[in-house]
């Protein structure tokens, strides 16, 4: 278990499709059962994980609906509600809450990438239209922008803005974030191979990609790291390292929907412009499963 105050392993959820590409709901459950029983901390649905830049806004809020009815209150639920359109993101901010989503995860704004004081407006403008906890999400390689640290700890003034995934890659940005922010505001990575840097050096936790394959294995670095087990949380690094390459050896979620149907979670359909992972990477995958104990 992780100390009070801190997140911990949140799972940035893939969205199982059918064959056809419609929303699989039976996998999707089954999913966010085995999640929890597992031992991860939140889940984190409707990201870039999720693949919510295809979804239809019903699409998106069903998928919200039901992570947050099978998720029965055992663990938080953080919604994806991000947008480039300060409007939209209000009320997908609105839908999300609706939908029973305990907490916001709002991406900073992808491609018409505006200066640091207009991402200081987009998000002031989203937390003051909901009372949900928010999330900032800080990836530059989506986005073609960076949130920068002042401009971090400016938002964590914000009662609303509770904390900031980081996956700038960054360290020394997350450190000075770390360093710098406000009793409470806590700071998670957003990079699977930085978690053990990032907590080393206070951060709270990680929104990750790989603990859909090993959620056991990932809640249980997040709680070594937290507790300051620095051995314990060395190995379970060393451990999950191939995987934490392995995932990311196409664009995500790609390599993560490939592990997840090679382990019988659901099938690996993803919607266009993402395709297939290509076979010649499927050796590879399999063997960093099966190191990190997550496949036979």
């Amino acid at each position: 278990m992780m100390p009070s105050g801190q997140m911990g392993c949140g799972t940035a959820l893939v969205t199982p499709f059918t064959r056809d590409g419609s929303l699989d709901e039976a996998a999707l459950r089954a999913l966010v059962d085995w999640q929890i029983a597992e031992g991860i901390h939140f889940l984190v649905p409707c990201g870039s994980t999720g693949e919510a830049a295809t979804m239809t806004p019903a699409e998106h809020r069903r998928v919200v609906e039901i992570v947050v009815e099978q998720a029965r209150k055992r663990v938080p639920v953080v919604a994806g509600a991000g947008s480039n359109d300060t409007r939209k993101a209000i009320e997908m901010s609105r839908e999300m809450k609706a939908a029973g989503a305990d907490m916001l995860l709002h991406v900073s704004p992808m491609y018409n990438k505006p200066p640091q004081r207009g991402i200081i407006a987009h998000f002031h403008a989203i937390a003051d239209a909901t009372d949900l906890p928010i999330i900032v999400y800080n990836v530059p390689g989506r986005t073609g922008s960076n949130i920068e640290a002042k401009t971090t700890l400016e938002l964590a003034k914000h009662e609303r803005i509770v904390a900031v995934k980081e996956a700038s890659g960054n360290l020394g940005q997350i450190m000075e974030i770390i360093r710098e922010a406000p009793d409470g505001f806590e700071v998670l990575s957003g990079d699977d191979s930085l978690t053990l840097a990032v907590m080393a050096a206070g951060g709270t936790g990680i929104v990750s990609v790989v603990s859909n394959m090993a959620p056991r294995r990932m809640s249980a670095l997040a709680e070594a790291c937290a507790a300051g087990r620095s051995e314990g949380a060395r190995t379970e690094h060393t451990r999950l390292m191939p995987l934490m390459s392995a995932a990311f050896i196409e664009s995500n979620p790609i390599p993560a929907k490939a592990a997840m149907a090679m382990m019988g979670k659901m099938q690996n359909v993803v919607r266009l412009p993402l395709v297939p992972m290509d076979a010649r990477h499927e050796p590879v995958l399999r063997a960093a499963l099966q190191s990190a104990g997550a496949l036979r």
